[in-house]
């Protein structure tokens, strides 16, 4: 049995110095330091750190230590520590469930033992930090407001900045406050003014967090769909979603909107979309990723003075157009009672459920949730995109009081029957793509579009050779595309169709309104003849176009086709960007509010007189925001209209003012292309 000890924090100590996740000191590429209440038996103790494992991993040869530890040791070696057999870190898999559960038990102290004497289980040391540590609240605060620019200092920049420099140095965890702006054509409605020239927020607070992702199987893929890079116009890349039950879900880390800066040490600040997504689908069983996280405003300090003991009434804040959001606070006797909450996930929704209350239980007491409440958040942590075992974690590692924010759907807010709502399901949003979009507009600068006919005469049995997908009855509304050219069909012999390709029309019948299903009875019908024309449209880059298109295109092929499964095939995000308005589905989102606060979101575009006219994206969604709790908006989402209103040829003096004088409630038209998957 061994004891061992980190060594307790020293005074003047800075939030700099300090590891946002154990609150020691040490490297950021070196292990956690923990101070152990209690021995800890040697059999959960790491052979190379010598200090209880983290992040175990079993060799083959049945030895145990820290993913770390391994990790640095295989990188100068190819043979296991103890008995010295060859050993790759492919090799390894992740210790049992039980292992690191008895892990996370060991009793730890906290490291700021002069201002806190409590002591939890190591899995509990984190959340106790960042939210109830009054020794590691009170450096980030110092440090904040060492950091944070005055309010006229916002004021007398020509426009809004972005979050912080994407090539900022890497650390575990920082804040970053708003500077200049980074590129032209940014604006950010997340900052605004009240009626009295006052700061409604004091400042927006970004960290630089590293992610580590660990996949036993190295082809595995992350689960993220990705938007941006230095071709388009948001010019950072920025995740837009996270795929469910994938591996960047299950780690819980990543969230959408996340600035990825770095992957595995090579810098994604400066690099085209392509090349940034051939990055990221490098095989490799750890990934090291360093992102930029916003973590929302910091409130004005009188809010700061503001007592939050009692618990907060159902205070509907209709930041949303289909559902209310509640906050509700439940206070526990003892630290360990039970709320008494089942919670699920849906399979037609992402996010975390109310299934059930227990009768006697203390949420069924207090009587604000209910049944198919979706959970947004439970004591500041973001769980839209969670799972119920992350929210259970939330909830066990709470002192007395947990804080929930839920959204009720409007059917339920009025429904007090429990029958009712317990088999409620979400009703689908009909019109959540309402119509081919109206709004004329050229494709971002740097991307374009051909159209081709092919005129063909043929057996009438005989092929096309051509596999599709798309449709507007998929999630995304795509047109109907070209996933494959088998060699055995006739276009592949006439070489003008190529993988990628839109559909337009066969024999003059129009196929960029039709849902799959409806798009393959046309095509086998038409097949049939002697005579087939087809038109398709096929989208360029700029540097496709001067290079002839050979080289590029096939690389984007080779790139898009990785996995050579023509089913699930999808072009790159930036395929899509190419395509002109005609073929675009748009869709109007309603945001809504109660008072001045900010819409939440920030916009990259518009008209630039070395770039001339640039649509709109959104590049930031801040959290906490009415855009945030709304769900439906996503980074890289395309302005094409306000309340009805087209954003071509505006500028960024024309829309930042009608952003802002919509007070309570603003309607966004908006185009989404599905972000590029790795």
């Amino acid at each position: 049995m061994m004891e061992p000890k980190a060594a307790p924090l020293a005074g003047g100590i800075t939030w700099a110095r300090v590891c946002k996740e154990c609150g020691q000191c040490h490297e950021g590429h070196d292990s956690h330091l923990f101070e152990y209440q209690d021995e800890v038996d040697d059999e959960l103790v790491c052979h190379i750190c010598l200090q209880p494992l983290l992040q175990p991993m079993d060799t083959p040869c049945g030895h145990t230590y820290c993913f770390q530890c391994l990790s640095n040791f295989l990188h100068d070696q190819d043979f296991c520590p103890v008995d010295r057999q060859r050993l790759q870190l492919q090799q390894c898999r992740a210790s049992s469930l039980l292992v690191r559960n008895l892990l996370d038990k060991l009793a730890v102290l906290c490291p700021f033992r002069s201002e806190c004497q409590l002591s939890m289980q190591r899995c509990e040391l984190q959340p106790h930090l960042h939210n109830r540590c009054p020794a590691f609240k009170r450096l980030r605060e110092e440090a904040e407001k060492k950091k944070r620019p005055s309010w006229n200092e916002f004021k007398g920049s020509k426009s809004d900045g972005d979050i912080a420099d994407a090539k900022s140095t890497p650390t575990i965890a920082r804040t970053a406050q708003l500077s200049g702006p980074s590129e032209p054509g940014l604006i950010n409605p997340a900052f605004e003014e009240g009626e009295d020239d006052t700061p409604l927020r004091s400042s927006l607070v970004a960290e630089a967090t590293v992610v580590e992702l660990l996949r036993e199987d190295p082809e595995e893929d992350l689960g993220l769909r990705i938007v941006g890079g230095k071709d388009t116009p948001l010019g950072n890349i920025v995740i837009q979603e996270i795929v469910r039950d994938s591996l960047a879900a299950r780690d819980g880390k990543l969230a959408p909107g996340d600035h990825i800066l770095e992957a595995n040490d090579v810098s994604l600040a400066s690099i085209p979309h392509n090349r940034a997504i051939a990055v990221l689908r490098q095989s490799c069983s750890r990934l090291r990723l360093t992102v930029m996280q916003e973590k929302g405003f910091k409130p004005r300090p009188e809010h700061l003075a503001q007592p939050s003991a009692s618990p907060p009434s159902q205070s509907p804040n209709p930041n949303q157009n289909h559902g209310t959001v509640i906050q509700v606070t439940l206070v526990k006797r003892e630290r360990s009672e039970p709320l008494g909450i089942k919670l699920i996930r849906k399979s037609e929704e992402p996010g975390v459920f109310i299934l059930d209350l227990l009768p006697g239980g203390l949420a069924a007491k207090d009587g604000k949730l209910r049944n198919n409440d979706k959970v947004l958040g439970i004591n500041g942590q973001d769980l839209r995109h969670g799972t119920p075992e992350s929210a259970a974690q939330i909830i066990q590692a709470s002192e007395m009081r947990v804080n929930f924010v839920v959204m009720r759907l409007p059917d339920l807010a009025e429904e007090g029957g429990e029958g009712q709502s317990r088999g409620a399901r979400r009703v689908p949003e009909l019109q959540y793509f309402k119509r081919r979009s109206e709004y004329m507009k050229e494709p971002p600068g740097g991307f374009s579009s051909q159209e081709k006919t092919v005129n063909l005469k043929k057996e009438p049995r005989l092929s096309l050779g051509i596999t599709i997908a798309g449709g507007r009855d998929c999630r995304s509304r795509l047109p109907v595309y070209i996933t494959s050219v088998q060699p055995v069909g006739c276009l592949h012999r006439d070489g003008t169709v190529k993988t990628g390709d839109v559909l337009l029309s066969i024999n003059g019948i129009d196929l960029t309104q039709l849902t799959y299903n409806e798009a393959v009875t046309v095509l086998k019908a038409q097949t049939a003849q002697n005579t087939v024309t087809l038109r398709v449209i096929q989208t360029f880059t700029d540097e496709e176009e001067q290079d002839g298109e050979s080289s590029t295109r096939e690389d984007m092929e080779t790139l898009e086709g990785h996995k050579e499964d023509d089913i699930n095939w999808v072009p790159l995000w930036t395929r899509w960007l190419g395509l002109p308005s005609y073929i675009h589905w748009c869709r109007d989102i309603m945001l809504m509010k109660t008072n001045s606060e900010s819409w939440g979101f920030s916009i990259v575009g518009g008209y630039e007189e070395s770039h001339g006219q640039q649509p709109f994206f959104i590049k930031t969604i801040v959290p906490g925001t009415p855009a945030h709790f709304d769900g439906r908006l996503k980074c890289g989402d395309e302005i094409v209209a306000v309340n009805g209103l087209t954003t071509v040829g505006m500028n960024n003096s024309s829309l930042i003012p009608m952003l802002k004088l919509q007070k309570n409630k603003v309607t966004l038209t908006v185009v989404s292309w599905p972000g590029s998957l790795v």
